[in-house]
């Protein structure tokens, strides 16, 4: 059921790295990523898909992994990705305004993650990266600009959805035991009723 399936679709950021994930798998999640609605269905989004070990070393040091937790430096050897799916703007194919490409960019990531917790496989988007030296390193052409990083793998967490306290502070924490919690606003707090008398 899709309900169940977005409630354990969750950001994982600590991965059982010697699980290597096929490459059917991969394609797979891609082409739900291709199967995306997309603004004037330009299509404008391409993807690379890495899985070789010295290049997933190369490109580790080059991500941020948790703004709300400064005193982590993200996963240790051992509990890093088993891959990661670079995420490409096609900057021959847009149209539109770039911030059309960024909507289908959550389409996209958002089917691929999906796909990829039906068969008990996380990720986590990383938007924090150093794009210039990326762009080199995975020897991109010019008319490719890197958007996002999603890493995949089999998840070495587990991760707790709370309540969001009075205090309203939405950053999410580790406890003693390593476990992620994240806290949500309640449902009452994000609806809104429309107003009548038009």
């Amino acid at each position: 059921m899709i309900a169940d399936l977005v409630r354990r679709t969750r950001t994982v950021r600590r991965f059982q790295e010697e699980r290597a994930l096929e490459p059917a798998l991969l394609r797979d999640l891609v082409e739900l990523s291709r199967l995306g609605g997309s603004a004037r269905n330009g299509q404008v989004l391409k993807y690379m898909v890495i899985t070789d070990q010295a290049l997933r070393q190369a490109l580790f040091p080059l991500l941020g992994w948790a703004g709300y937790l400064p005193d982590w430096p993200g996963p240790a050897a051992g509990e890093r990705p088993a891959a990661y799916v670079v995420c490409l703007l096609d900057k021959e194919l847009l149209k539109g305004a770039e911030s059309e490409a960024h909507c289908d960019l959550g389409i996209a990531t958002q089917n691929l993650l999906l796909g990829a917790a039906e068969q008990g496989v996380f990720g986590c988007r990383i938007g924090a990266f150093a794009p210039a030296v990326m762009h080199r390193l995975l020897q991109l052409e010019e008319r490719f600009k890197v958007l996002l990083v999603v890493a995949l793998g089999y998840p070495a967490e587990s991760v707790v959805l709370e309540e969001l306290g009075p205090d309203g502070d939405i950053r999410y924490w580790h406890d003693a035991q390593g476990v992620h919690h994240v806290p949500k606003r309640s449902f009452e707090d994000i609806i809104l009723e429309p107003s009548v008398g038009l």
